[in-house]
């Protein structure tokens, strides 16, 4: 029996804004793709090449959005973990295998999995799923930039960079952002107070 084995990762644990997008990419190994590595180790041009190379060439691939009011109600460990989960499960064909970059394993996972701490450096099939994830996001914010004008959303991608916690501070949040997390929650709690 061929054994399809998915390599799981995610990107926008961090942001203050926007979705956590999780991929799971099951390679063919008949097509390899050079160059495969940790997406934050590529520059932003390297990812958009490998990017249309994984989607062509993999068995299976399944891109996965978790929005900020989900990551909300969850909490981000618990919203990721349920991102990786559904990603497995929108493979066709099937994972065999999950692969999951970190060290913990979603408990609903459609297949056996292995925790591989630092496998998106590891781990083809986690490099091209940290490649898919992160590319998808940064498009997506890039998008989210231009209905949400003024906080910079294209270019820090909604992480807590110096200028967007100035426009935070202007503008006060959007519907993009992270209710839950500490800047966001502290600029709403003090709007509470006045």
């Amino acid at each position: 029996m061929i054994e399809f084995r998915a390599g799981v990762d995610e990107a926008g644990r961090g942001p203050l804004a926007g979705p956590v997008v999780v991929a799971a990419v099951v390679l063919d190994p008949r097509k390899p793709i050079d160059g495969l590595n940790d997406s934050k180790k590529l520059s932003e041009a390297r990812r958009e090449t490998l990017y249309p190379l994984i989607i062509e060439r993999a068995w299976a691939y399944s891109v996965v959005l978790i929005e900020a009011e989900e990551i909300d109600r969850l909490n981000i460990f618990q919203a990721t973990m349920a991102g990786m989960s559904r990603a497995v499960a929108g493979l066709a064909p099937a994972a065999t295998l999950a692969l999951i970059d970190g060290n913990k394993l979603p408990k609903n996972l459609p297949c056996p999995g292995r925790a591989i701490v630092g496998g998106d450096a590891l781990e083809p099939a986690i490099s091209a799923a940290s490649i898919l994830a992160k590319v998808s996001r940064d498009r997506l914010m890039i998008d989210l930039d231009k209905q949400h004008p003024g906080y910079g959303f294209a270019v820090h991608k909604g992480y807590p960079t110096p200028a967007h916690l100035a426009a935070l501070q202007q503008l006060g949040p959007c519907s993009e952002h992270r209710r839950s997390f500490a800047p966001v929650k502290l600029l709403l709690d003090q709007g509470q107070l006045f």
